[in-house]
């Protein structure tokens, strides 16, 4: 049963990402905190798949999940590529990437303070 608008937070959100991405064996998986930093979410994540196939099942996965359990119609893009598939849910980002094009964009260095590294 899909939970309404009112009933779940953006952190509601971000541990059920997590929990999906962690079922389907995401690696390297980073939370982010935005609040107070950009008004784009609250949360990002960052998480790496092995290949171009698993990248776009866990998008897929996590996508209707989302849809089933908190009823939200999220934004995606780049799933038919398999190389880097965002998925904007409002609350929470989430860049799922293949570790070679992780390692190029480096996306989380943009948003960690000066000296931290990434978890």
């Amino acid at each position: 049963m899909a939970a309404s608008a009112t009933q779940f937070s953006s952190e509601d959100l971000l541990e059920r990402i997590l929990s999906s991405l962690d079922e389907d064996k995401a690696e390297d998986v980073t939370q982010i905190d935005l609040r107070g930093k950009t008004s784009i979410g609250d949360y990002m994540v960052v998480a790496s798949g092995r290949s171009t196939r698993q990248v776009a099942a866990m998008s897929e996965k996590l996508t209707e999940k989302l849809k089933h359990e908190f009823g939200v119609a999220c934004k995606v893009e780049g799933k038919d590529a398999g190389d880097w598939v965002l998925i904007d849910t409002g609350d929470v980002i989430v860049h799922i990437f293949r570790p070679e094009v992780r390692d190029f964009y480096q996306i989380e260095k943009m948003w960690l303070p000066a000296g931290a590294v990434a978890s």
